[in-house]
């Protein structure tokens, strides 16, 4: 596999206003709830797919209801039906708060005024002190438009007792990679698992090679439709992946697998490595659990610092929603550090503030010492400037995966669909 050095090091209490009526009865967190908050619902929409931290969430709308006299309905989505469900639902019959993403997708729907800004709970409750740089994934003009939730950093999941019993070593290097590769198939075992049913797996595998090899402005600036895919700064992006498909890298017929079954190939022992987030933790056992390990993608290019995907999740107040006042008091109240630590445990989520107390589970903890490493992180989600490119591109990075031979019909259906979108 002819790689050229290019796999490389970043980011309560309850907000009451006043509504100019007499009347507190509950309290959270030591402020009194107006009455006008209490005479209406809560309405939120999740598309959580954790069972364990859907029960959380659920446990947490259940105690902000006792103490305020206010029901919280949880009304949780398929997580793949809600990507489609929200373009509708906020502009027609909206929920009081959702779940969402930060980052372009987030700005996306600021653009058309169909999330609310929340600075001044940003503000009355000072999350800008325990945000850092989380703070500019939910900020569009100096404004914030909701709240970060759990991080996904990227990287090469493992079982440690396969690569003990296989005698197989992290790669770190482009030519690790390549050798980890060679030596992984002689085991019997897929170097690299991926299910590209849904996409966006092949994206990220995409995002990743292109941080190490272009570094982070080189990537923003094609994300958001200003460098085309006919860059030749792409070439070696694309031959390595190129490569890596011709050698077999990857689950063979990819295209029919969703990332579970792919995380249950890993977890099977069938595959040596895979490049998600966490998440991916959910395809285990208990009893497996404390195998799966983490480390960071391969370095490919020396000279290029380290960049990582780290994507956030998040929480918004919808503008067409109906209880703004109640929906403000909620998230103060899910937001506190016990919440959202509560929340976040069960899914493997980096935690976006620095006042939580620390994980229980170590590839949380070994996500936040590699951030510390980091230069400077991309999302995911940034490729979300439009939505059809975004589209577009999830569609020609999985058809490359399958077909490499094509990769030039490809990139150029890509530069037309960015030259129609941005009418260049």
């Amino acid at each position: 596999m002819a790689f050229s050095k290019h796999f490389s090091s970043t980011t309560r209490r309850t907000f009451l206003k006043g509504a100019g009526m007499a009347s507190a009865a509950a309290v959270v967190g030591g402020f009194p709830i107006p009455a006008i908050a209490q005479a209406q619902e809560v309405n939120v929409i999740s598309a959580e797919s954790n069972g364990k931290a859907l029960e959380a969430l659920k446990k947490i709308a259940e105690d902000f209801g006792k103490q305020a006299g206010t029901k919280v309905v949880i009304n949780n989505m398929d997580h793949e039906a809600h990507k489609t469900a929200i373009r509708n639902y906020l502009t027609a019959g909206a929920p009081d708060v959702c779940f969402w993403f930060s980052g372009n997708r987030m700005r996306a729907f600021v653009k058309r005024g169909l999330f609310d800004d929340i600075s001044d709970l940003f503000e009355k409750e000072k999350y800008k002190d325990v945000l850092g740089a989380s703070t500019g994934a939910v900020t569009v003009d100096n404004k914030q438009y909701g709240l970060p939730t759990g991080g996904t950093l990227w990287g090469m999941f493992y079982r440690k007792d396969v690569f003990d019993q296989n005698g197989l070593t992290v790669p770190t290097t482009s030519e690790e990679f390549s050798a980890y590769c060679d030596k992984a198939k002689a085991a019997g075992l897929t170097p690299v698992a991926i299910g590209t049913k849904e996409l966006w797996p092949a994206a990220g595998w995409f995002d990743q090679m292109n941080l190490r090899i272009n570094g982070l402005d080189k990537h923003m600036a094609l994300m958001d439709g200003q460098m085309s895919y006919l860059d030749p700064a792409l070439t070696p992006v694309f031959d390595q992946w190129e490569a890596m498909i011709k050698k077999e890298v990857f689950t063979p017929n990819h295209t029919s697998f969703g990332w579970q079954e792919a995380a249950a190939l890993l977890a099977q022992k069938k595959a040596g490595m895979m490049n998600l987030g966490a998440f991916l933790r959910s395809a285990f056992t208990e009893a497996d659990l404390p195998q799966l390990t983490f480390a960071p993608f391969p370095t490919l290019d020396a000279n290029i610092p380290r960049f990582e995907e780290f994507s956030l999740n998040s929480v918004h107040i919808p503008t067409n929603g109906k209880n703004k006042q109640g929906a403000r008091e909620f998230l103060a109240y899910f937001y506190k550090p016990e919440n959202l630590a509560t929340y976040l445990e069960p899914g493997g989520n980096v935690p976006p503030r620095s006042d939580l107390p620390p994980s229980k589970d170590p590839l949380v903890n070994a996500a936040v010492e590699s951030l510390k490493q980091v230069k400077g992180t991309s999302q995911y989600y940034d490729r979300d400037s439009d939505p059809d490119m975004a589209q577009a591109g999830l569609v020609g990075f999985q058809e490359f995966m399958a077909k490499p031979d094509r990769r030039q019909a490809i990139l150029q259906r890509l530069e037309g669909t960015r030259k129609r979108i941005y009418k260049i």
